[in-house]
């Protein structure tokens, strides 16, 4: 080619580029980001663990980076925001000390991950497992915390999410009182402990000292979660729905005493997450004659049998039968019997797809006629088992003997299974608390971000965002991390944006989104 040529050419590109370049900015106009009638200039995060950061069953520094505040708060610097602080822990290895000794209580202890040292049995690798436990190299030794509990970290840190707070909670006094952690039950928080301003602060008080300008409240989720999360068995109840609506317009109260705006959010249908879908009604394989040996008179063939008799009893004996199982509008006494027998048949077969065997406190009490019919069932897909029932079930309650194999030979304690009667109950709750925060957003024009509604988008259909579609499946579905319950880093982006979007239509601001390639499901067994 003639040099000269060369160097046209050359120039007849850069001429084009340069054309280009001056068309797009002379029709492209630059997008000036805007708070609207909102200030950030002093933004004040309180809820609980999904505040705090919480992930993989542990909270820890780079969860608490990725935590939805803090995502917030990143946005909210592009238009006038100021510094925002977090109780950072120790590592990232999550869980507590106390004392200098790891805490007693199994909930402190260090972060899940999933090992992906792929099995030759297994393609998708295996897990969750405690950080520090390596199946194939028998090492069972968790790491240690490094956080000490009882450390006080100083006050006036912009997220004050404490993982485990119910909505009284950020009400309490000495709810960051060190001396609280040691009694049975403990009357503190481990996580409000390293930042309570003094032993008797409650958490809104030292949330109103910053005097902020802008609020999130992010708060109940724990008032239906422990309920759920114990199979409804009694220990953990739901909170009171006069105590919730109480503190909850409280909370409301103090954070708008000062003029502040804010963003709140509803509470999710908790049997929605991964927690309670991921291990299935019927997960028990068997042989031949294990399934023979179950169906036999010395096992659960003598209880169906006794089921029976009653059935035979009842039908003769009216008066009882009545008292027993009163008519509806739908059924007689007779035909509710005859269902509730059927339905308590345990049966057992060859093969894959055996239902684990459930005690129920609904079903009718029998044992006035029969001593031997305890209240137990065969689960079904309407039952509901705790993620934490996958080590349990199949496990042997005398090591050796399979004859007391857990949730075949013994049924599962209440604990393990949410059954629908205790779904309803959740249900019930759910709805009441959601409408008392609904109105207090419209009494306090506070907005609001529809956390149950997103979440079930994410259960049914799966959300898309950007370039992934988030669903609600355990490791891989990209929006509960390994423990079934507390988003991915992900996850809290998209919570993020959903509440950016609320923001910016109710005090007119244009806050951009984030991405969600910027943010992972999976933290590495490697970060320390």
């Amino acid at each position: 080619m003639n040099i000269q040529y060369k160097w046209l050419l050359i120039l007849i590109v850069f001429g084009i580029i340069a054309c280009e370049s001056d068309d797009d900015s002379a029709t492209t106009e630059e997008v000036v980001l805007t708070s609207g009638t909102a200030d950030f200039s002093t933004y004040v995060a309180l809820g609980n663990s999904l505040t705090a950061g919480f992930t993989d069953g542990a909270l820890f520094i780079e969860a608490q980076e990725n935590s939805m505040p803090n995502i917030l708060a990143q946005q909210f610097a592009l238009v006038g925001g100021g510094t925002f602080t977090q109780p950072l822990m120790s590592d990232n290895i999550g869980g507590f000390l106390f004392g200098g000794m790891p805490m007693a209580n199994g909930s402190f202890g260090p972060r899940l991950y999933f090992y992906s040292d792929v099995n030759p049995d297994d393609d998708f690798g295996s897990g969750p497992y405690p950080l520090g436990i390596v199946p194939d190299m028998l090492d069972f030794t968790p790491e240690t915390p490094g956080t000490e509990a009882t450390t006080n970290l100083g006050s006036s840190f912009n997220n004050m999410g404490v993982p485990g707070a119910k909505s009284f909670h950020l009400l309490a006094n000495g709810y960051g009182n060190a001396a609280g952690l040691a009694l049975n039950p403990p009357l503190a928080n481990p996580y409000f402990v390293r930042m309570a301003s003094e032993p008797n602060a409650s958490v809104i008080e030292d949330a109103m000292d910053q005097n902020p300008t802008f609020f999130s409240l992010w708060i109940g989720n724990n008032d239906v979660l422990g309920y759920a999360l114990s199979g409804g068995d009694g220990t953990d109840p739901i909170t009171d729905s006069g105590t919730f609506d109480g503190a909850y317009n409280a909370l409301i109260a103090s954070l708008t005493s000062g003029g502040a705006k804010g963003v709140i959010a509803n509470i999710p249908d908790v049997t929605s997450i991964a927690h309670f879908t991921t291990v299935p009604h019927n997960p028990v394989p068997l042989d031949a004659a294990t399934a023979g040996f179950l169906n036999s008179a010395g096992a659960y063939g003598a209880y169906n049998g006794g089921l029976d008799a009653t059935l035979a009893f009842l039908t003769a004996n009216p008066a009882t039968l009545g008292a027993l199982f009163p008519p509806t509008s739908d059924m007689t006494s007779l035909e509710l019997a005859t269902a509730e027998v059927a339905r308590r048949k345990i049966t057992f077969s060859e093969g894959e797809g055996n239902a684990v065997v459930i005690i129920d406190e609904d079903l009718t009490d029998l044992t006035s006629i029969n001593a031997a019919l305890t209240n137990m069932r065969q689960a079904t897909a309407e039952d509901l088992l705790v993620l934490t029932a996958s080590s349990f079930i199949g496990t042997e309650a005398i090591p050796g003997n399979p004859q007391t194999v857990n949730g075949v030979a013994i049924p599962l304690a209440d604990r393990w299974v949410l059954t629908p009667e205790e779904q309803e109950t959740i249900a019930i709750a759910t709805a009441g608390f959601n409408n008392t925060i609904s109105a207090a957003a419209t009494q306090a024009g506070l907005a609001l971000v529809d956390a149950n509604a997103l979440l079930v988008e994410v259960a049914s259909t799966g959300i898309t965002f950007d370039d992934f579609l988030i669903q609600d499946d355990l490791v891989f579905g990209g929006a509960f991390s390994l423990d079934g319950v507390h988003p991915t880093a992900r996850g809290y982006a998209l919570l993020a944006n959903e509440t950016m979007k609320a923001i910016n239509a109710t005090y007119g601001s244009n806050l951009p989104m984030v991405k969600a390639v910027d943010y992972p499901t999976f933290y590495s067994p490697m970060l320390q």
